[in-house]
């Protein structure tokens, strides 16, 4: 009689002591992999929650989350501004050098003004 795989399904015949002691071994070993790792997972997410307290004030999500928006709104408000300013500056920056080619052209007939 051939013996069927340990993983071979429930119905698909009856297994041997063995087979099902083996199936027993392997269920317990995901079990044990499964429980190890909602440990370190739960674990983690503790630090992550305390590190949220202590940097935000809240491991809340949604308060979190609002956080996180209202920074992007700051940011994106900041960013425009220094653009804004940067626009300026280059528009200043512009308007002198206009005016030195302008004096710098003017010196060259005398200092006259132009007609």
């Amino acid at each position: 009689m051939a013996k069927t795989d340990a993983r071979t399904p429930p119905n698909a015949g009856q297994q041997t002591i063995e087979q099902l002691q083996q199936r027993y071994h392997e269920l317990n070993r995901k079990k044990i992999q499964a429980e190890t790792q909602r440990d370190s997972a739960t674990t983690r997410l503790d630090e992550l929650k305390a590190q949220a307290r202590e940097k935000y004030g809240t491991d809340d999500v949604a308060k979190l989350q609002e956080k996180l928006a209202g920074i992007i709104n700051e940011n994106a408000r900041k960013r425009a501004k220094y653009q804004e300013d940067l626009d300026k500056i280059e528009k200043g920056l512009a308007e002198v050098e206009g005016k030195f080619s302008e004096a710098a052209s003017g010196a060259g007939d005398g200092g006259q003004p132009r007609k």
